[in-house]
C-alpha cells in the first residue's frame, strides 16, 4: 500500500512562541495518529529555484491516514494553537505504489 505524507513548508513565521507550542502539540498528535516526523526543522541547502524554508515531512500507512489525522481533534486543537502565526505551503502526497 502507498504511503501518506503531509509536506510542509514554512513562508514566514510571525509568532514563534505560537510555532513552539504548536510543534509540541502537533507531535503528539502525529503520533497518537500513527505518524511518523521524517524531517523537522530549517532547511540544510537550497539547490535550483529553491527557498530557505522551515520544511516538516511526516509519514503515515496511507493517505487515508494522513487526511484523518489532519482532520483529528488533537491536530484541530494544535492548528488553534498556531493561531495564524506561520504561513505555511501544506500538502498531502502520496507514494508511488
Amino acid at each position: 500500500m502507498a504511503k501518506g505524507y503531509w509536506v510542509i513548508s514554512y513562508r514566514s513565521v510571525s509568532k514563534p512562541d505560537a510555532l513552539a507550542a504548536y510543534a509540541r502539540l502537533s507531535a503528539a498528535a502525529v503520533e497518537t495518529a500513527g505518524g511518523r516526523i521524517l524531517v523537522r526543522g530549517p532547511t540544510a541547502e537550497v539547490l535550483e529555484q529553491g527557498l530557505m524554508q522551515r520544511t516538516v515531512v511526516v509519514e503515515f500507512e496511507s493517505l487515508a491516514a494522513a487526511k484523518a489525522a489532519y482532520e483529528s481533534p488533537a491536530y484541530t486543537h494544535a492548528l488553534s494553537v498556531l493561531d495564524g502565526g506561520a504561513e505555511r505551503d501544506f500538502r498531502l502526497c502520496e507514494s508511488p505504489s
